[in-house]
């Protein structure tokens, strides 16, 4: 068994404050972070690896497309990566799933990472997909899933309670800290989420204390942090 601290992070392309966004990473010491809306233009490449450096993380896995990246500790093993796009729509950002099988502390784990759309019925579909490529990498690598991101939905709508028939969800479960994770600014809403399957035991799940007011300089959603054991 191993203890595992999550965090779950919407940076929005680091438009606002680079240097406070590592700040709440470092904050909460984690050994995987899920992050959505990393940088994909602009020396793209570049500007991630500063960011996991300043962190103190290295990158698990991630492309350029779709924006998203899980970073690990240093002493956190990857086992293997994977990269899925989801089916597209036109006119809609791109959608997709990054996968970093790592090994922390003996335990292997399946770090999941999406972010999900604003509409109703691309952000459905793309859920099955996602629960689909996870069955697999279930099978395929023997471990452990936890699914974090930015579902652009609150509980109790048909994508999030999709989710919950198959996951747990870590705030509900388990909360502690803040609940709502959107806007950073004024939060109102609880969008975004970590969830993990009923063989991982949670331990706290919710928004980390901010008694340095970095979260509002950092970028427009607060981070969802999780404690959490894997078998």
């Amino acid at each position: 068994m191993a203890a595992v601290r999550l965090l779950s992070y919407n940076i929005r392309s680091l438009r606002d404050d680079a240097d406070a966004v590592a700040r709440v990473v470092r904050a909460g010491a984690p050994d995987v972070v899920c992050l959505q809306e990393v940088p994909r233009f602009r020396a793209w490449r570049l500007r991630r690896r500063r960011l996991a450096r300043a962190c103190g993380l290295r990158i698990a896995a991630g492309r350029r497309a779709c924006g998203l990246a899980v970073l690990a500790a240093p002493d956190a093993g990857r086992v293997a990566r994977e990269f899925h796009l989801l089916t597209p729509d036109r006119g809609l950002h791109r959608r997709a799933l990054a996968i970093a099988v790592l090994d922390v502390r003996g335990s292997r784990l399946i770090a999941a990472c999406t972010h999900l759309d604003l509409a109703d019925g691309p952000r459905l579909r793309h859920v099955d997909e996602i629960l689909a490529h996870l069955d697999r990498a279930r099978d395929r690598y023997g471990a452990p899933v936890i699914l974090a991101g930015d579902v652009n939905e609150e509980p109790g709508g048909r994508s999030w309670s999709l989710l919950t028939e198959h996951f747990q969800d870590a705030y509900a479960v388990a909360p502690a800290g803040g609940e709502l994770t959107f806007s950073a600014r004024d939060p109102r809403r609880r969008i975004d989420a970590v969830f993990t399957d009923p063989e991982v035991r949670i331990t706290a799940c919710g928004v980390p204390d901010d008694d340095a007011g970095d979260h509002v300089r950092a970028t427009d959603h607060r981070p969802l942090a999780a404690e959490l054991t894997v078998p």
